[in-house]
């Protein structure tokens, strides 16, 4: 759905994208994270044809975003962290106006307004003016914005910025609902437990260049364990280690020990049968969750 080839940005004495490429599965979430300064804005402006790159090509559900920008901005929703309302206007009009801007018919609107501020819960402010409205409001007027036309793709950056918990809750829910719609998102946050929610793919932004992409679902990465024992076992660190496919990373008392596995849930059930074969006395064999953010703190220390 989304293809990047070779991208570069330069703003003055700062090279913003450093030849960025990667590709992007239609009906994904993709999580585009990094640090402050890595080019994540710069990389979503791009896309959504509201900044001219240097050099590279950008193709989004075929169509060539730098050749037919116009074209492109019919299938594309966009969310920019610094977004703005028509203070003036109420929500119904303001939504109203995106909707006739991206091409839907005048008869149209009211049950295109009525379905995206059903599902951000607006529905309530159609007749409030924007102005007037908080923070976390104007942030769920805003992505109905992008959404209203039912792109195929949607840009948002840091789009849950401003909204409570309960809020954040309910805009994952809709970015799932949106992926079972067939829609394509990438979504730019600071906030990894959150994009965790909903992502199913990774991609990690740093100094401008994409330095790992990854399917979330089936991350490869060692799995960490906790091993507690009802009583303590002498040298229990030595028998650990002699266990194949086994990494003891720490003992304690020798009653406990953190463990490293590689392998599926058939080679986890195994190794407890190992454990019980040897007469330990399991009282816990527990996972250790590896979330979103253990493995881009991976992917940023294995590179320089």
């Amino acid at each position: 759905m989304i293809n990047v080839e070779q991208l570069i940005f330069e703003y003055p004495n700062l090279r913003a994208l450093d030849e960025v490429s990667f590709h992007i599965p239609q009906g994904s979430i993709t999580a585009l994270v990094g640090p402050n300064g890595a080019g994540k804005t710069t990389l979503l402006r791009c896309m959504a044809a509201l900044d001219q790159p240097m050099s590279g090509n950008i193709r989004i559900g075929g169509i060539d975003v730098l050749e037919h920008p116009r074209e492109c901005h019919r299938i594309i929703g966009y969310l920019s962290d610094f977004f703005g309302l028509y203070d003036r206007l109420t929500v119904r009009q303001c939504l109203h106006y995106v909707a006739r801007a991206q091409g839907i018919a005048d008869e149209d609107c009211e049950a295109a307004i009525a379905k995206v501020s059903k599902g951000l819960y607006i529905t309530d402010r159609l007749d409030v003016l924007a102005g007037t409205l908080s923070r976390g409001l104007r942030q769920r007027v805003a992505i109905a914005q992008a959404i209203i036309h039912s792109p195929r793709v949607v840009l948002l950056d840091e789009p849950a910025s401003g909204l409570d918990p309960e809020a954040r809750h309910e805009l994952a829910e809709l970015f799932l609902e949106l992926q079972k719609q067939g829609m394509t998102l990438l979504v730019s946050s600071h906030i990894l437990a959150e994009l965790e929610a909903y992502s199913t793919d990774m991609l990690v932004l740093r100094q401008g260049r994409i330095i790992e992409q990854v399917a979330i679902k089936t991350l490869t990465h060692a799995q960490d364990f906790k091993l507690t024992l009802a009583t303590p076992v002498a040298n229990l660190a030595a028998l650990l280690q002699s266990i194949d496919k086994l990494i003891v990373l720490k003992t304690e008392h020798d009653q406990s020990a953190l463990l490293q596995i590689q392998g599926d849930s058939l080679q986890q059930h195994e190794l407890l049968k190992n454990l019980l074969a040897r007469n330990l006395p399991v009282c816990e064999f527990a996972k250790i969750s590896n979330n979103l953010q253990d493995a881009y703190l991976e992917t940023i220390r294995q590179r320089p």
